[in-house]
């Protein structure tokens, strides 16, 4: 699962690291610590460029709302319950499908949190001697410090209550693709544990390394049985987590204290 995640980079070190041709500078978005559903968030894609005369598709940096509106919807209340999508099903869900086969991107990322209800929690909970266990956040980031790349799909939706010049008349809109969890040991795991990122949760984001970059955001591929090849899950043992603030569960919280890694869980939530 992919609920929450920061994302700090600057578009112009994104430019660099996704060879971006065109983003607009107006369009700077703040660097976010929490990234939270329903957010504007930092895209890339491959699309030729409205207005332009050229029908080559060119590698934009684009601001997208996180929480996918299919097309069809008829409205968009639902956009905040489609933050993911499952890559073992996406080419088969309504929802999903059509985006899936010709509107790919990728959502970069610091990392991702992931809250997990420490054992000595999950012993009382099943005793009955505590209703609402205590979860601890934990930030999960490449161990080399490099972008995060998590697979995405977006998506267009006409609100037809709006005249065609109104500024909010098109929405664009995104959802991040998850996978099963690694069960092997992380590159970097706390002291006192989780060992593996399936410790933390069975779901993780679907990471893309640099070599499948171009192939995922090409738009003429549009076969499901070939772009199913590009959800394979990334490498194993890239990965690092440890424990953050719980500071970070309030979405009003916000600023680079939340990515500062605890010596341990707080009290009572040891793995």
């Amino acid at each position: 699962m992919c609920g929450r995640y920061a994302a700090s980079r600057r578009p112009e070190d994104l430019a660099g690291i996704f060879e971006i041709e065109k983003w607009e500078p107006e369009e700077t978005l703040e660097p976010d610590f929490n990234v939270a559903p329903t957010k504007e968030v930092y895209a890339v894609l491959d699309r030729p460029v409205k207005d332009a005369g050229d029908p080559r598709p060119v590698r934009q940096l684009r601001r997208l709302r996180w929480g996918l509106v299919p097309s069809w919807a008829r409205t968009p209340e639902g956009g905040a319950r489609m933050i993911n999508a499952r890559a073992e099903t996406v080419h088969e869900k309504p929802a999903y499908r059509r985006a899936f086969a010709a509107r790919r991107c990728i959502l970069p990322a610091d990392g991702y949190y992931e809250w997990v209800t420490g054992r000595q929690e999950r012993d009382l909970e099943v005793e009955g001697k505590k209703k609402r266990p205590r979860k601890q956040p934990y930030f999960v980031l490449p161990a080399d410090g490099s972008v995060f790349a998590m697979a995405g799909l977006y998506e267009f939706w006409r609100d037809r209550t709006l005249p065609d010049d109104h500024p909010q008349a098109w929405w664009v809109t995104c959802s991040v693709l998850t996978t099963e969890a690694e069960s092997g040991p992380l590159a970097v795991a706390p002291a006192e544990g989780p060992y593996a990122l399936a410790d933390i949760h069975p779901r993780m984001p679907l990471m893309l390394t640099p070599d499948r970059w171009d192939a995922w955001l090409d738009p003429s591929r549009t076969d499901p049985d070939d772009l199913r090849e590009l959800l394979a899950p990334p490498p194993a043992g890239l990965m690092r987590a440890y424990p953050v603030t719980t500071a970070v569960s309030n979405v009003r919280n916000n600023g680079p204290e939340l990515l500062k890694e605890l010596e341990g869980p707080v009290e009572g939530t040891l793995f």
